[in-house]
């Protein structure tokens, strides 16, 4: 049987995650933290677009902002399943429409880095499977192989060790407060918390906190703000090292109720005047890897 000819240009999501909870259990030898937390996806996030080129040139548009090219993790997972593949390959024009903030704790570059493996997997026909492309994408960043999977889970390790995890899926009001958190500086705090007793899955289901909070609070003020502001409508929390934070609602209608007004009060405010502020759905199988499927059966 003929292979199957594969398709000039795809088209598809990297959707935004959110940590529902993340504890730092402690500092391991190689300067890394063991953490646990729990992963979730949103049907919100970049998009970006591949087209084979005639040539071998890697072309990624528009630049962005304060990233060099060779630094883009876009660029890094285009070359490292180049790398992988060990012959020519075509090169790619790849199109990023950005709408995740950066340093904001959603998993932005991440993502972007597992739409490219797995789209490139497709267009360059390599079937490296997804433990191989799951691999490559730990090389680039903890938070990739969550991405790559596709699934909701419960993380240990750096958040590497992934097993799907039952969630409910709300909806979100997410604030971005108009500031940047360096991960590393959270992380290297001498004040960060890290000896929180492990725990099972079932526990974490239950409810949990975010170990970084209290850092971000002081290293950030503004997040602190947003965070005791959403906390007025439910259980808001802090993503990951922040800076985004997010409160989940039951239903569409309570969640635009809360948007509308948080757009309404940061409209008439100086202080959060700042801030961006949108909704979205949670979900346990990635939109990416929904796109995905969509396209293989047209």
């Amino acid at each position: 049987m003929s292979r199957a000819v594969a398709p000039a240009t795809l088209t598809l999501p990297a959707p935004a995650k959110l940590n529902r909870m993340l504890h730092i259990l402690g500092r391991r030898n190689d300067g890394y933290h063991e953490l646990q937390t729990l992963f979730q996806f949103l049907d919100y996030g970049d998009r970006l677009g591949f087209t084979l080129r005639d040539d071998e040139r890697l072309e990624l548009t528009p630049a962005t902002d304060g990233v060099a090219f060779n630094d883009n993790l876009v660029v890094r997972a285009a070359r490292a399943l180049q790398h992988a593949a060990g012959r020519p390959l075509p090169g790619v024009t790849i199109n990023l429409d950005k709408r995740l903030p950066m340093g904001g704790g959603l998993g932005g570059g991440s993502s972007n880095a597992a739409t490219t493996l797995l789209a490139l997997d497709r267009l360059w026909q390599l079937e490296l499977g997804m433990e191989r492309l799951a691999a490559l994408g730990l090389r680039l960043g903890a938070d990739v192989p969550v991405f790559v999977r596709g699934f909701a889970a419960w993380g240990e390790g750096v958040g590497e060790r992934l097993i799907p995890a039952p969630l409910d899926t709300p909806w979100f009001v997410v604030i971005h407060p108009g500031v940047e958190v360096s991960t590393g500086a959270v992380f290297g705090h001498p004040q960060l918390t890290r000896d929180t007793p492990s725990i099972k899955m079932s526990r974490a289901l239950q409810g949990g906190k975010n170990d970084c909070e209290a850092v971000v609070r002081k290293l950030e003020p503004e997040i602190g703000r947003a965070l005791d502001c959403l906390r007025e409508f439910g259980p808001a929390m802090l993503t990951g090292t922040g800076a985004c934070v997010f409160c989940p609602f039951d239903d569409a209608e309570r969640a635009l109720e809360v948007e509308q007004r948080l757009l309404y009060d940061s409209a008439r405010s100086s202080q959060s005047g700042c801030w961006r502020i949108f909704r979205a759905r949670g979900c346990n199988i990635s939109p990416l890897h929904r796109a995905l499927k969509t396209t293989a059966a047209a």
